[in-house]
C-alpha cells in the first residue's frame, strides 16, 4: 500500500474549508509527514491517520507549513509519546525547529532529533530512497521524492499449486529468487523429491512507485528533473493564470504553470494543492485551467485521500479512494 491523505491544501492561511500545508504519507505501514502547518494535530484526528509517524519533512519555513509542529508535539507528549520523532529539513531546521518545540514551559517528555538536509541529499530506507531536490521558492526551500527500489515480480499462486508445491514459507522462498526442495507424496510408492525455482513462477522484476512532493515552488529544471515518470506528482498551484505576475512576486505556480511540470515530466497523474484562499471552495477554474494541458489532473480537498497503485494495478488504483474521506 502507498498512499496519501492530504491533511491540508489551503495556502498562507487557513480557510473555513481548508487548513494550512501537511500531507500524510502511508507505505506499507509506515507514515511519514510533510509539511505541519497550524493544526495539524486536529487534522490528523480528524482523518484517521493516527499518530504512529517517527518522522516528519518540511519543506521549509514559512510559517504556514511548520507552525502545527508545536501543538504536534504537546499532543504527542500528552498522550504518553515515548518514542523519538526526528524532524528533517533545509537549512535553518536546527534554529527554527529548536526555538518551535522549546516554545512554552512544557517541554518533549521524549527525544526529539532535528537534521538539516541539502539539495541532492537522499536518505535510503528499507525498500526506496527519500531523495531531496531543491525547490525555486528561496528560503532554502526543498522538495521530496520518494522513490521506492526495484519490486519483486507477481508470485503465480495457481502455478505453484499445479505444481503441488506446499503452500507457505516456500512460496515466499520461491518469490525471493530461492530455488526450493519438497518431498511430494504418492500412494504407491515413496515421496518424489521435486524442484522448482523462481523462473517456473515469478514474473518479471517490475519498477517501484515514484511519488514526488514539490513543496512551494516556481517551476523549474530539478523539479521536472526529479519528477520525471513519476506516478504522481503533488504541485502546488496557488494561483490562476489570470495572477501569474502575482505567482512570480511570491515564487509560486499557477495551475497552469503546474500542469505544464507535469506534461514535461510526463508523470502519470498530478494533484493540485495549495490553494489560494479565494479557491477554497470554487477550485473549478484551477482545474479547468490544468487539465487543458495536463488531463490527468486532480484538486486536493482536505482528507482526500490518493491510493498510488503498482503499475499492473494502475487501473483498480484509480478506482480506489480518491476522496473517499473528505471534510
Amino acid at each position: 500500500m502507498l498512499s496519501l491523505t492530504f491533511l491540508g491544501t489551503s495556502a498562507a492561511r487557513p480557510t473555513v474549508e481548508r487548513s494550512v500545508s501537511a500531507i500524510a504519507l502511508e507505505r506499507e505501514g509506515e507514515m511519514l509527514l510533510f509539511d505541519c502547518g497550524e493544526g495539524t494535530q486536529r487534522q490528523m484526528m480528524k482523518y484517521g491517520v493516527g499518530f504512529s509517524l517517527a518522522e516528519i519533512f518540511f519543506t521549509h519555513f514559512h510559517s504556514d507549513h511548520f507552525l502545527g509542529v508545536i501543538g504536534l508535539v504537546r499532543t504527542l507528549g500528552l498522550q504518553g509519546r515515548t518514542e523519538p520523532l526526528t524532524l528533517y529539513g533545509p537549512r535553518s531546521a536546527k534554529r527554527v525547529l529548536t526555538a518551535a518545540i522549546e516554545l512554552g514551559v512544557e517541554r518533549a517528555p521524549f527525544p526529539v532529533e532535528i537534521v538539516e538536509l541539502s539539495p541532492g541529499g537522499r536518505l535510503a530506507r528499507k525498500g526506496y530512497d527519500l531523495e531531496v531536490f531543491a525547490a525555486d521558492h528561496g528560503g532554502n526551500a526543498v522538495g521530496y521524492a520518494l522513490k521506492e527500489h526495484q519490486r519483486l515480480g507477481r508470485f503465480d499462486p495457481d502455478r505453484a499449486r499445479a505444481l503441488k508445491i506446499p503452500e507457505g514459507p516456500l512460496w515466499g522462498r520461491l518469490h525471493k529468487g530461492e530455488t526450493v526442495e519438497w518431498d511430494e507424496s504418492r500412494s504407491d510408492g515413496p515421496p518424489l523429491r521435486r524442484t522448482a525455482g523462481p523462473a517456473d513462477l515469478v514474473g518479471p522484476p517490475r519498477p517501484g512507485r515514484l511519488v514526488v512532493i514539490s513543496g512551494d515552488t516556481r517551476p523549474c529544471a530539478a523539479l521536472v528533473e526529479v519528477a520525471t515518470g513519476a506516478d504522481l506528482l503533488v504541485h502546488e498551484a496557488t494561483f490562476t493564470v489570470e495572477e501569474k505576475e502575482r505567482a512570480l512576486e511570491t515564487r509560486h505556480s499557477t495551475a497552469l504553470e503546474a500542469a505544464q511540470v507535469a506534461l514535461a515530466a510526463r508523470v502519470k497523474r498530478l494533484v493540485l494543492t495549495h490553494l489560494s484562499a479565494r479557491f477554497s471552495t470554487a477550485w473549478n477554474e484551477l482545474l479547468e485551467e490544468a487539465t487543458q494541458v495536463f488531463p490527468g489532473t486532480v484538486v486536493a480537498r482536505d482528507g482526500m485521500v490518493v491510493d498510488v497503485p503498482c503499475g499492473d494495478e494502475e487501473v483498480e488504483g484509480q478506482r480506489g479512494r480518491e476522496g473517499d474521506r473528505q471534510g
